[in-house]
């Protein structure tokens, strides 16, 4: 069985997206199975390149804004389209920009099988571009775009999560919809990490994603005005973005009012990295409006430790809670704060609940999810 999965690119860092197709391309190899890239170039000529390799497309006007968000567009090249998918017997559509629009259309010419993931809501593209990211009427359009020019032309679609799965139906989605997670790398045991705080502090938080619009790292820098213990906390980001200096600037004003009392740390880490900090973090704060997944939130949770995570309609990353000492209502800066100061008085109880979440998860290993794809092509063939 040969697999080509399309996506416009998976070698610039700064969205989950690149993580779930490297994390499924290997393990698809690792199984057996003969699957290939078609995606942009890498830019570092001595790291690892697509099998099928696209020049990168520089957008007018919005190139910058790309960049900053960690994407970029491919050029769909009409003959190296031709030359992958006529090579496969399943065509992946990883998005539905015009790349995947195009090898759709080639692929129903050389009449190819094509399963497309659901990866982003319009609200992902939308909320970073100003002047219309409260635009209802534009993300409704963009979706139904995406809908009748990619995904209902495809034979089945991935949902990597009920909510997806929920939100499609209502918006008219026809193909077979299957439900399954991204997938994260999991340990056999994984073990839980007890972080002692004191009386006095620091008490560590950490909050990974993008600093962007539906990102909403604005309600966790609220939040600490109303935290009965802010001046205990020192908050970790770790992501890059637009709105870097936002919130910088707005943590800045925290620290010079006295609310905090402890510089908030902004960085962008590798894997390694952002695994040691969530170890030794005390809680981890995911306060996104918009999340198909939110993988990196479960990778934290890997490592033992206790989230608080935002409810919202276009949001699944509230099935990683256990129960509900560990969500609030997204954009609720004050409920966000009670949630805190609950786990920061609750220490020990944070330190058993650091193993059951741990251990919860499993039922994200990677492993499980290559088997639901391998299964899920082989249905369409």
């Amino acid at each position: 069985m040969k697999i080509l999965i399309v996506c416009n690119n998976v070698y610039v860092e700064g969205n989950g997206l690149r993580t779930a197709v490297l994390s499924l391309l290997g393990t698809l190899k690792q199984k057996g199975v003969d699957a290939r890239l078609l995606s942009c170039e890498n830019d570092d000529p001595s790291g690892p390149q697509p099998d099928f390799p696209l020049k990168h497309f520089k957008v007018p006007v919005f190139e910058p804004l790309i960049e900053k968000n960690g994407f970029r567009f491919a050029h769909a090249d009409t003959n190296m389209l031709h030359q992958a998918v006529e090579w496969a017997d399943v065509i992946h559509l990883e998005e539905a920009f015009p790349l995947e629009i195009k090898a759709l259309e080639i692929a129903r010419e050389l009449k190819k099988p094509c399963v497309g993931s659901f990866h982003l809501y319009a609200q992902n593209v939308i909320a970073n571009i100003p002047g219309v990211r409260h635009s209802s009427l534009l993300a409704s359009a963009l979706e139904n775009y995406w809908r009748d020019r990619v995904f209902n032309l495809c034979e089945v679609i991935h949902c990597p999560a009920e909510k997806v799965k929920e939100n499609l139906v209502e918006q008219k989605f026809s193909p077979r919809l299957e439900v399954f997670s991204n997938g994260i790398r999991t340990e056999l045991q994984p073990k839980g990490s007890r972080v002692e705080i004191g009386t006095d502090g620091p008490v560590d938080i950490l909050c990974i994603g993008r600093l962007s619009e539906e990102k909403d790292q604005t309600t966790l820098l609220n939040a600490m005005r109303i935290s009965r213990h802010s001046r205990r906390i020192r908050l970790h980001f770790a992501g890059k973005g637009p709105y870097l200096g936002k919130y910088r600037r707005m943590a800045e004003k925290l620290l010079n009012e006295g609310v905090l009392s402890y510089t908030p740390e902004f960085g962008f880490y590798s894997k390694s990295e952002i695994s040691a900090l969530a170890k030794r973090c005390f809680l981890l704060v995911h306060c996104a409006t918009v999340e198909v997944e939110g993988l990196s939130c479960i990778e934290a949770i890997r490592e033992g430790i206790v989230p608080l995570i935002a409810e919202s309609r276009l949001s699944s990353a509230g099935q990683f809670a256990l129960d509900d000492r560990s969500l609030f209502k997204a954009g609720d800066s004050a409920a966000l704060a009670l949630k805190i100061d609950y786990w920061i008085e609750h220490a020990e109880e944070r330190n058993r609940m650091s193993g059951k979440y741990a251990a919860s998860s499993l039922d994200y290993s990677l492993d499980k999810t290559t088997e639901e794809f391998i299964k899920l092509y082989g249905s369409v063939l």
